[in-house]
């Protein structure tokens, strides 16, 4: 059995057209089982063709693909899969028992355990108090729940989640969240296709940003907002002296902290200085209280390395 959720080895897909359009150029890309994915970029960036070519709703140009050691296109590469697409729809018509039920149909589960499953997945999602009410009376966050429940009635290994917190108020966000890290933590490989880069940055453990069909950028979320070798110190107030015998590479601010205490935020930007400092704050007597690694959020790295126009390197995955 491969550890490997998703293997594609020079994966590619260019629609007929005049003049053709490469949507997704050769990507080689592998996930492990078990991971939590997320796949981000501007909008035509390629995300779209890539989950549709895995699914295999479209068939690639270049390259090949495997789901658990499966090619992409067969029933068995689809079988242990689940999916969420973006701007789902249910018949109104139909209580929320009822449409798990017809998606549990779809999906192969079998008519004796449909309901079982159903009402396991109901509570899951916080709607078994709603399970006989037709969804066209539900929120847009009723909906997202229900359309991830949706997607887990086959007991899927890899689910599929398409901007599955659109439109969902904050509230609605954290519940979703909340289960993307169920479904992590039961071992479940989940790959997340979403604008909302904050959440991808708390629920993803690997991202890779996709830009004009190519990822531009691929790696943990630790590793992909480190700011270089820069450093990040929280201490007590600096006194002026100490200020300036830290010299002219030091970043510093005040910041107000929870306490209703004001703290120095250091930045430093490499090692070196960053012993240089420890050493003149411990003679100061100034207290340390925190040291970090800079980082930006994923949001700011998403900006930044999408309006570049050249694409960084990429580790070897």
């Amino acid at each position: 059995m491969t550890d490997l959720a998703i293997d594609t080895t020079g994966l590619a897909k260019t629609y007929r057209g005049r003049p053709p359009v490469e949507a997704l150029k050769p990507l080689d890309l592998r996930i492990a089982a078990g991971e939590t994915f997320g796949l981000l970029g501007p909008n035509g960036a390629g995300k779209t063709t890539l989950v549709k070519l895995l699914l295999g709703l479209v068939r690639p140009t270049a390259g090949r693909a495997t789901m658990f050691g499966r090619d992409i296109g067969t029933p068995e590469a689809r079988r242990p899969v689940g999916y969420l697409p973006e701007g789902h729809r249910f018949p109104p018509f139909l209580t929320a028992r009822q449409t798990l039920d017809v998606f549990g149909q779809m999906a192969g589960v079998e008519a004796a355990d449909r309901p079982a499953r159903a009402d396991e997945l109901l509570g899951l999602v916080h709607l078994d108090g709603a399970a006989d009410r037709p969804v066209g009376t539900f929120s847009k966050g009723m909906l997202q729940r229900l359309g991830i429940a949706q997607a887990l009635m086959n007991r899927p290994r890899l689910v599929f989640l398409d901007e599955p917190t659109d439109g969902v108020d904050p509230v609605g966000r954290r519940e979703i969240r909340t289960l993307i890290e169920h479904l992590r933590d039961d071992g479940v490989t989940v790959f997340l296709n979403s604008h909302l880069l904050s959440e991808v940055e708390r629920v993803c453990t690997r991202v890779a940003i996709l830009k004009d069909g190519v990822p531009i950028r691929m790696g943990t979320v630790d590793d992909l907002t480190r700011q270089g070798r820069a450093w990040r110190l929280v201490t007590s107030p600096l006194p002026p002296d100490t200020l300036d015998a830290l010299g002219p590479a030091l970043d510093a601010s005040a910041v107000d902290h929870p306490d209703g205490l004001v703290r120095s935020l250091l930045t430093l930007p490499d090692r070196t200085a960053l012993n240089h400092a420890l050493d003149r704050l411990r003679a100061d007597g100034v207290e340390v209280e925190a040291l970090e690694p800079a980082r930006q959020s994923l949001e700011d790295l998403f900006v930044e390395v999408v309006q570049d126009e050249t694409p960084g390197p990429l580790p070897p995955r």
